[in-house]
């Protein structure tokens, strides 16, 4: 016997919102995901883009969640930011989209690995059914390399996935891929998925890129 599969959940605000009429091909709305590790220059890339696309003329909004500036900001490690709307556990984001943004907008949303699986599924149905472009930029693993909820769901549904290009290195020279966490010293092994470093909020809580042998050992090399 086969089995039966439902179709991805929709929310009361998805059965409430009329879509709208589909763009002919060969011009088609989609979901990407940019990936990378801490400073592979996901929300530098994030406000470039979003730059690019209101010069061109399109309407967008940009997202973002529990950002390093605050709340309500977008900002680069390289010291750019903008103005962003904050989203929560409590955003619908089919509500947001459809509110703000018009048939071939644009969506940008950095810290993407902060959304609920469902807000990702909220994305992706703007995507076929309002007719916008969404672009999410996300570390996809937290500190004990585990996938995000938000970063899974993003690479099962995205039509692209991009993985960032800049060189993020270990303090021995070899590649970086682990966000460790950094708490009294060491390289934090257990806790909360999600706590914010790197702020004045969070002074005792920060994070580091290592390579995978260095992060399994917990060395921090030469201060």
């Amino acid at each position: 016997m086969v089995p039966v599969t439902s179709p991805l959940p929709t929310n009361r605000a998805a059965a409430s919102i009329a879509p709208r009429a589909r763009t002919m091909a060969p011009v088609f709305h989609e979901l990407t995901l940019f990936h990378g590790s801490m400073g592979a220059g996901k929300s530098t890339l994030a406000l470039q883009n979003a730059y690019n696309r209101r010069q061109a003329g399109r309407p967008g909004i940009l997202l973002t969640s529990m950002d390093r500036a605050g709340s309500g900001v977008l900002s680069s490690r390289l010291g750019v930011m903008a103005d962003a709307i904050e989203v929560t556990d409590s955003t619908d984001l089919i509500t947001l989209i459809a509110g703000e943004v018009p048939s071939g907008g644009f969506v940008i949303v950095d810290e993407a690995q902060f959304l609920r699986v469902e807000q990702v599924e909220q994305v992706a149905w703007a995507v076929d059914e309002l007719c916008v472009d969404v672009d999410c930029y996300a570390i996809a693993t937290d500190f004990q390399s585990l996938l995000f909820p938000g970063s899974q769901r993003l690479l099962e549904l995205a039509d692209h996935t991009v993985a960032l290009q800049v060189e993020v290195t270990c303090w021995c020279g070899r590649p970086g891929r682990q966000n460790a966490r950094i708490e009294d010293g060491r390289v934090a092994r257990f806790g909360a998925q999600v706590a914010v470093g790197d702020t004045s909020d969070a002074a005792d809580v920060t994070y580091r890129v290592l390579c995978r042998r260095h992060w399994r050992e917990g060395e921090l090399g030469p201060e």
